[in-house]
């Protein structure tokens, strides 16, 4: 039997598009293992697959002067030795890496052993822990024809970004029942990220006596975001993070209001679903959701609001434009000639496999 480890981790974004591949690869025939750190969210994502997972010691490498700057690095290290001797023992065929900085000692230390890998960024500008691997990747797949100009050209590979199937088998009436919503009336759907979006959820609540008047709002706020003093509005619905459940959520929105992650807005575009997009703002991360946010507006995907200019009037008005003209934006993601990444992949997957082997 063929083997791969995935990796990837430190936001839900990072793990959901490996979680997507799962299906194919144990088609095709693959003993698949995560490797993450001890306890990130990616270790807790994976627990419902019945997939082996290896904890690894990991370090953030940082940008602006933080103490742990100068205990972050050790622990790399340390997670590089450990993938390293586990990678040495289990021999797998294959490495595929969504990013996330645990990653980078996975990655690397696969390299030093042979073992080919594949990686995936899914903004438009590499990050900084893909960066960091691409020297050792055999093949970088990416979501955005701008990315190709910033890889090395015998590396970089237009894929998109592996959907999970099931996203698009939602119920409807599940959602609704889920939510204890009226199906007369219209969904919003808000989503701010497995972390959460402390502005958008902020903007969110202050816009609710107004939204509520002709919409129903369920909204993913983020670990320990959930405003207790909300539990019981008729019309809002609260949860930290969903698993399962989220399809049916989707089935249900007739709009979404989202941050601008790769991964997240490229599932609004497989759903066809109109959307807002918020993205977070340069000073507060790399500015990649910004360039996004600024690809989907300009294919007609999506509305974008720029956080420092959210307001709660401005907010109010742009849901009810985007309800209102939603077809527009329906059509045009349906013109957008989607690629089957999950193929795509799993056919460069296979490639590496294969010449692990032959060498």
């Amino acid at each position: 039997m063929k083997k791969i480890i995935l990796t990837g981790g430190g936001s839900a974004g990072h793990v959901t598009p490996n979680i997507a591949l799962l299906p194919s690869l144990k088609d095709a025939g693959y003993e698949i293992t995560y490797m993450g750190s001890y306890d990130g969210i990616e270790k807790k994502l994976i627990s419902d697959f019945d997939i082996p997972y290896i904890g690894i010691s990991t370090g953030k490498f940082r940008r602006y002067l933080d103490l742990k700057n100068f205990t972050d690095p050790f622990r790399v290290i340390k997670g590089f030795s450990e993938a390293k001797k586990f990678l040495k023992n289990h021999r797998p065929d294959v490495v595929f890496s969504k990013g996330g900085f645990v990653s980078v000692p996975v990655v690397r230390a696969a390299a030093s052993l042979g073992i080919p890998c594949i990686i995936h960024e899914s903004d438009m500008t590499p990050g900084l822990a893909n960066r960091m691997c691409i020297p050792a990747a055999k093949k970088v797949c990416c979501n955005f024809p701008e990315t190709l100009k910033q890889l090395p050209e015998n590396k970089a590979v237009l894929t998109g970004s592996p959907i999970r199937a099931e996203l698009a088998q939602g119920n409807k009436l599940a959602g609704l029942n889920m939510c204890g919503f009226s199906a007369n009336i219209p969904v919003v759907m808000v989503i701010g990220g497995s972390l959460g979006a402390a502005n958008v959820n902020k903007a969110v609540r202050d816009a609710l006596p107004r939204l509520l008047t002709d919409f129903q709002v369920v909204h993913l706020c983020g670990k320990d975001k959930v405003d207790n003093l909300l539990l019981n509005t008729p019309g809002y619905k609260q949860f930290e993070y969903v698993k399962t459940e989220l399809k049916d959520l989707f089935a249900m929105a007739d709009i979404v209001i989202s941050r601008a992650g790769a991964n997240a807005i490229c599932e609004l575009l497989a759903l066809k679903k109109p959307n807002i997009l918020i993205p977070l703002p340069a000073s507060s991360s790399r500015g990649d959701q910004l360039l996004n946010a600024k690809s989907f507006e300009a294919q007609g995907f999506s509305i974008v609001i720029q956080e420092d200019d959210l307001t709660t009037d401005m907010l109010v008005d742009k849901v009810h434009e985007l309800y209102f003209t939603r077809q527009t934006f329906r059509d045009a993601m349906n013109n957008s000639g989607q690629m089957d990444s999950i193929k795509t992949i799993l056919g460069l997957i296979e490639d590496a496999a294969g010449s692990d082997k032959d060498t």
